[in-house]
């Protein structure tokens, strides 16, 4: 049987030394050999753990999943790039959707007899343009164009203003590269050929 010797502080006792008497097997006690201290004591000393981890074999279904990962790994980049692209889109339709619900809600007076005269025009268009694909394309549009605009004079001129800026945009950018084609038709200019003179 051990028995420790302490300190009038309980907190300094696991740093000072201290002598330890164990009682013999016939009742005597016998001193230790030398002071120790308490974490040298079986007693008080937690035995060292020898436990590693050890990753479990896989099984079929995990490996068929971890080959299926494997192999869609690079489409799932491609469908986030294309998510990425789509997102503003179907938020700006959605916004749009919900704009018009709500505009359709309390409509402004006289929107709706408007809005049948500019349907009634593009009516009109499809039957006029009978027998002629290119036809059935300007006409209606046309009409439909021609009364929106006698209804709503602001948004018709800011609509053509901003359609006119990126047509004559489109049509420089076309011009530009009509012009690069035509001068230089193999890569160089036929100008710059370097002539060697013997």
């Amino acid at each position: 049987m051990l028995k420790v010797t302490g300190s009038a502080m309980p907190g300094a006792g696991s740093l000072l030394p201290t002598a330890v008497l164990a009682a013999a097997g016939d009742g005597e006690k016998e001193a230790a050999a030398g002071p120790l201290h308490r974490d040298e004591l079986s007693l008080y000393t937690a035995p060292q753990q020898t436990s590693r981890y050890v990753d479990p074999e896989a099984g079929q279904l995990e490996q068929s999943v971890a080959t299926l990962r494997k192999s869609v790994e690079p489409y799932t980049g491609w469908c986030q790039d294309a998510y990425d692209k789509i997102k503003p889109r179907v938020q700006s339709a959605a916004r749009f959707g919900v704009d018009t619900y709500v505009y359709l809600k309390d409509p402004p007076k006289d929107f709706y007899p408007r809005a049948g005269v500019i349907g009634f025009t593009g009516v009109l268009g499809l039957f006029l343009a009978r027998g002629s694909r290119i036809k059935k394309l300007i006409y209606p549009t046309g009409l439909v164009a021609v009364s929106a605009s006698l209804y709503y004079p602001e948004q018709a001129a800011a609509i053509a203003r901003s359609t006119g800026d990126s047509a004559y945009d489109r049509a420089v950018r076309g011009y530009a590269a009509v012009e690069k084609l035509l001068r230089s038709p193999s890569g160089s200019d036929p100008g710059s050929g370097s002539d060697t003179k013997p």
